[in-house]
C-alpha cells in the first residue's frame, strides 16, 4: 500500500503533463477552431429544407461526430488539470465548454429541437476562445455592463421625460406617434438613431415652430451625448481588457532569491575593486593623485 500511495500523484502529474502538451500545442487549437467553423457551416446548411431532406442521415451522423470530438476535447482539457483539478473549474471557458457539451446529451434537451439548436449554436461562440482579439472584445463588453446599466437608466429617464412632453404637445395632432406614452417612447427610441428625423420635424413644425427646439434638444442629448458616453464606457473597458490580457500573457518575474542577492553583492564588490585599481593606474600615469595636487 505504501508503494501505491506515492504512485498516484506521480501518475496524475504524468497524465497532466502529457495532456497539457497536447492541449497547449498550436495544432490542437487550430484543429478545434477548424471543427468549430465546420460545425457552423453544417448549422447553416441545415437551414435549407432541400439539403435536410436530401442529407438528413448524413447531417445527423456529422452532428454526432462533432459532439464526440468536442467531448474528447473537454476530457483532454480536464485531464490536463489532473494534478490541479480546481484550476480547471476556475477558467470560465472550461465551464462554458463543459456546459455546452453536457447539455447536448441530457435526456430532456435532446428531445427539444429548439434548445438543441441553441446549444449547437453556442458551440460557435467557443471560437472566441481561440481568437485573442475577439476574446478581448467579449471581456470588454462584460466589463462595460455596469456602466451600460447606468447609461440605460439615464437614457430611460430622458426618454420618459421627452415622451411625456411629446404627448402633451403632439398627442392631439399626431396620435399615431404621440397618442400614448408607449407610442411616444417608441417614436423617440427610433429617433435616437436619427431614423425618420426629417419627417418627425416636418410634422412637428405643422403644429408649432417651437417644436424644432424639442427635437433639436432631444437629438443633441440622446443621439450625441448619451451615445458618446456609452462609446466612452465601452472603449475604456476595452483598454482595461487589453491591459489585462497583456498582463496574463506577460511571464511572471522571478522573485529574488538569497543566492541571487549574494551574487549581486559579489559582482558589486568586484566592480569597486576594479575601480580602485584603475584609479591607482591613472594616478601612476599622471605622476600624482587624481585631484591634481603635486607633491611638495
Amino acid at each position: 500500500m505504501s508503494d501505491v500511495a506515492p504512485a498516484a500523484p506521480e501518475l496524475r502529474h504524468a497524465v497532466a503533463f502529457r495532456c497539457r502538451a497536447v492541449t497547449e500545442a498550436r495544432w490542437f487549437s487550430t484543429v478545434v477552431f477548424v471543427l468549430i467553423l465546420a460545425n457552423a457551416v453544417v448549422l447553416g446548411a441545415e437551414t435549407y429544407s432541400g439539403v435536410v431532406e436530401l442529407w438528413h442521415g448524413q447531417l445527423r451522423a456529422v452532428e454526432y461526430g462533432f459532439l464526440a470530438v468536442f467531448a474528447v476535447e473537454i476530457l483532454l482539457r480536464a485531464a490536463a488539470h489532473a494534478d490541479r483539478p480546481k484550476d480547471f473549474f476556475r477558467d470560465p471557458w472550461n465551464l462554458f465548454d463543459l456546459a455546452v457539451v453536457l447539455s447536448a446529451i441530457l435526456p430532456g434537451v435532446r428531445e427539444n429541437s429548439t434548445v438543441l439548436r441553441l446549444l449547437r449554436l453556442a458551440r460557435v461562440v467557443r471560437a472566441a476562445r481561440f481568437l485573442p482579439q475577439l476574446r478581448v472584445v467579449m471581456v470588454a463588453v462584460a466589463r462595460s455592463l455596469p456602466g451600460a446599466v447606468s447609461f440605460l437608466l439615464v437614457g430611460a429617464l430622458v426618454l420618459y421625460v421627452y415622451a411625456m412632453i411629446g404627448w402633451v404637445f403632439f398627442a392631439g395632432e399626431n396620435p399615431e406617434h404621440f397618442g400614448s406614452i408607449g407610442r411616444a417612447v417608441l417614436t423617440l427610441f427610433l429617433l435616437m438613431t436619427l431614423d425618420g428625423l426629417g419627417d418627425a420635424v416636418r410634422a412637428g413644425l405643422e403644429v408649432s415652430r417651437w417644436s424644432i427646439l424639442y427635437y433639436a434638444s432631444y437629438v443633441l442629448l440622446a443621439s450625441f451625448v448619451l451615445v458618446n458616453v456609452l462609446i466612452g464606457v465601452v472603449i475604456s473597458s476595452l483598454e482595461e481588457a487589453r491591459e489585462r490580457e497583456r498582463e496574463e500573457e506577460r511571464p511572471p518575474s522571478a522573485p529574488a532569491t538569497p543566492a541571487s542577492a549574494e551574487a549581486v553583492d559579489e559582482v558589486r564588490a568586484q566592480l569597486v575593486e576594479v575601480q580602485a585599481v584603475l584609479e591607482k593606474i591613472e594616478a601612476g600615469l599622471t605622476g600624482g593623485p587624481r585631484d591634481g595636487s603635486r607633491p611638495g
